[in-house]
């Protein structure tokens, strides 16, 4: 009984860590907004996190697929646009450097899977959850340690409104408060929507299956403000059952993104001690790799 009435861990939505790159204190924020939210965002810049230029083809080559591991390492070779794979190798070393800071190992030591929806997780260790976004130039990652997280993130004036897609991606109650805003509010008010959709689909894993038409947010309450942003039904009404458990916001980035979260709260309460060696046993490690091998 006690458990249940307890205060959800990510209520406090936390405002994105900005990191410049590998080095500097970024991390100490990170663990701190774990610890205290049991949540945590960082942003960045793929040039921040671009493999260092000035080193020969075949050192960065090496460098990078160390980095990235296996699966990552295939799949960077698979895209043919040099733009879109410099930010997905950017992005996964932003997201291993920052579950490496949470669980106290090196970022090579990191191993990401990835579910048949494309949501990301890290391969024999579930303490962390984690959720991965970039688009542009900007890099998002997300980690939580009292459920799953999704982020998202969108350029803020990026075209989306319009009688289609408002039709494929709102509820009726979302697209009535949509028309009835200022003509150039529509659009920002929107990318908005989609980024908080975007970000609860790739929570819940469902990714591009979940329905946008049957849930949705307040038109009105999903500008940038550091608050909490209730989930609603297709009427507008909130959604029974969801208060407690899910924490939703947006925020703006660099002055030029707009960034979606959602967090859940499993109710089991946050995992205070993340650390890989205290979390995992070493004869248990010791076995499983002996074994792969």
């Amino acid at each position: 009984m006690t458990a249940a009435l307890r205060k959800p861990a990510g209520r406090t939505p936390v405002r994105p860590v900005r990191s410049p790159g590998p080095e500097g204190d970024w991390t100490t924020r990170l663990r701190a907004d774990l610890a205290q939210h049991a949540h945590a965002v960082v942003h960045s810049r793929t040039e921040d996190w671009a493999a260092p230029a000035r080193q020969p083809p075949h050192v960065r080559e090496a460098l990078l697929r160390t980095e990235l591991g296996p699966r990552d390492w295939e799949r960077y070779l698979g895209l043919r646009v040099p733009a879109v794979r410099e930010r997905f190798a950017a992005s996964r070393r932003l997201l291993k450097a920052a579950v490496a800071a949470a669980v106290r190992v090196a970022p090579h030591e990191v191993e990401l899977a990835y579910t048949p929806a494309g949501r990301p997780y890290l391969h024999g260790y579930d303490a962390v959850h984690i959720a991965l976004s970039h688009t542009g130039s900007l890099l998002l990652a997300g980690l939580a340690t009292c459920g799953v997280i999704g982020v998202d993130a969108e350029l803020s004036d990026r075209p989306l409104y319009g009688p289609g897609l408002c039709r494929q991606s709102c509820t009726p109650h979302e697209a009535g408060a949509l028309q009835a805003l200022p003509r150039g509010e529509r659009n920002p008010a929107l990318v908005r929507l989609w980024t908080l959709k975007e970000a609860y689909s790739k929570a819940t894993g469902l990714g591009l299956a979940a329905g946008f038409t049957e849930f949705g947010f307040p038109v009105d309450a999903a500008a940038h403000v550091p608050a909490h942003v209730p989930l609603c039904r297709p009427d507008g009404t909130p959604a029974p059952g969801f208060e407690r458990a899910w924490t939703f916001r947006t925020c703006l980035l660099d002055g030029r993104y707009t960034a979606g979260i959602a967090v859940c709260d499993a109710g089991f309460g946050p995992t205070r001690d993340v650390a890989a060696s205290t979390a995992l046993d070493a004869a248990v490690l010791d076995a499983m790799s002996h074994a792969e091998s």
